[in-house]
């Protein structure tokens, strides 16, 4: 039945971004671009010479963007990587020929009709409850894993009254997928504020829930949830946003006690340049909230783990963000925290909903800074548990590398040519120690 579902998923996904190449506004742009770059990657502990091969069209809102990679050593005999080109192990045809494609997209996140295949940084259902920020990309540059997004507003067609937001983690897996449904029961009454009222509701699963531990059995993750959407303010100088989640998480398709949370909070821009959000949440037993992170496919095992072992209780609590963008979203700062209300009993050291959580990010596009472009990530979980059980310091135990997932890409260019630094380091909870992904690139665009 999945094997089907692909196809057809694929065969009118890419149907869908055909036909919005065609239906561009007149003035729609044409753009095209050729990178070829060469570098050095580690797999598991070999150092391979990497040629890539970057060629990327544009037009108008549409556009496509291809990365052929050729990795090969010559010691002792000149040889290619073999897992880049022939499916090995679990791994189909699926697995190694989709993520040749960078990404397919039409529109962007928020527009009326939005498609995005290939890699996703930012995943998105609804007000983030169940999905929010799930991130395909964490694998690079070992693995690019081959998405989708698809996104369909009414309004599109002057029917602002319903809208659909669905989700695939990989489409060669079907493992992570998700669908929202909304509907504007208020939107003929033209009326401020309560015309733009969003009812909608969410189904997400994770059908394989052990997928990159080498066990491929299934065994989801379900997750069904309601929420409420309500713009109060749309301005661009000051916009506000109030919203209402409840959801239920069970680990059995049809049977078993769903875990249930709800969450109430709010969230906006303030001049253009602050980024804000608060929530409230009420979590139940067996109840994990945003269960589809941006930590997710590194982390997804040993989420699973915890919520097999019935360790869950019912707790409060919150979240809140702040982010500040200048120089037109040149220079860029979000930064989370999220944690449970003072709790009355011991912590668990092995369960992270015990303790604040951080996720970070900081952007210094092309531009601003001659020469020199920056995207960097830092999540950290368990925050304050080194303080409580290992005597660490407060920037000791925040910033320090345990339990946490650093990324980072340094990009300084000399006219075309473009040197690229890669780094990311995550602590391996199997292990007990730290697990390394890192590489160097350097390109030519020649068009």
């Amino acid at each position: 039945m999945f094997k089907r579902i692909k196809v057809l998923t694929v065969a009118i996904l890419v149907l869908c971004c055909s036909v919005a190449a065609f239906a561009q506004e007149e003035g729609g742009g044409f753009d095209f671009g050729l990178n070829i770059g060469i570098g050095a990657l580690t797999f598991d502990g070999e150092t391979y010479q990497s040629l890539k091969l970057s060629p990327d069209i544009s037009i108008g809102k549409f556009g496509i963007g291809l990365e052929l990679i050729m990795n090969y050593q010559f010691e002792p005999d000149f040889s290619v990587r073999e897992e880049d080109w022939i499916p090995t192990g679990d791994d189909t045809f699926l697995d190694v020929y989709l993520p040749k494609f960078k990404y397919i997209r039409y529109g962007f996140k928020g527009d009326p009709l939005y498609v995005k295949l290939g890699s996703i940084e930012d995943a998105l259902l609804g007000n983030g409850f169940i999905m929010g920020g799930y991130d395909n990309t964490l694998f690079l540059p070992e693995k690019r894993i081959f998405g989708m997004s698809f996104d369909l507003d009414g309004a599109l067609f002057n029917f602002p009254y319903v809208g659909i937001e669905t989700f695939v983690g990989n489409l060669a897996q079907f493992d992570v997928i998700g669908g929202r449904l909304y509907v504007r029961p208020l939107a003929f009454t033209e009326a401020p504020v309560i015309e733009g009222l969003q009812v909608g509701g969410t189904v997400a699963m994770d059908r394989k829930p052990r997928l990159y531990t080498g066990d491929d059995s299934i065994d989801p993750v379900t997750l069904v949830g309601a929420d409420l959407t309500l713009p109060i303010l749309t301005n661009p100088a000051l916009s506000l946003t109030t919203f209402a989640d409840v959801a239920f998480l069970t680990n059995t398709l049809g049977s078993g006690n769903a875990g249930k949370g709800e969450m109430v909070g709010f969230g906006g821009r303030l001049l253009r340049v602050i980024s804000y959000g608060a929530q409230i949440r009420v979590l139940g037993e067996d109840f994990i909230p945003a269960y589809f992170d941006v930590g997710y496919d590194l982390f997804r095992a040993d989420k699973y783990a915890l919520l097999q072992s019935g360790a869950i209780d019912a707790y409060t609590g919150w979240l809140g963000s702040l982010g500040f963008a200048f120089f037109d979203d040149a220079l860029i700062f979000n930064a989370t925290l999220d944690g449970p209300f003072g709790q009355s009993g011991a912590r668990d050291p092995a369960n992270y909903l015990d303790w604040p959580h951080l996720y970070a990010v900081f952007i210094l596009a092309e531009g601003l800074v001659p020469n020199l472009s920056l995207e960097a990530s830092f999540d950290k979980r368990y925050i304050g548990a080194d303080m409580e059980y290992e005597g660490a310091g407060f920037f000791e135990d925040v910033f320090g590398a345990e339990d946490s997932v650093l990324g980072a890409r340094v990009n300084y260019a000399i006219g075309p040519a473009v040197l690229s630094f890669i780094y990311q380091l995550s602590y391996d909870p199997a292990s007990g120690g730290w697990e390394t992904r890192s590489g160097i690139e350097s390109a030519i665009q020649l068009f």
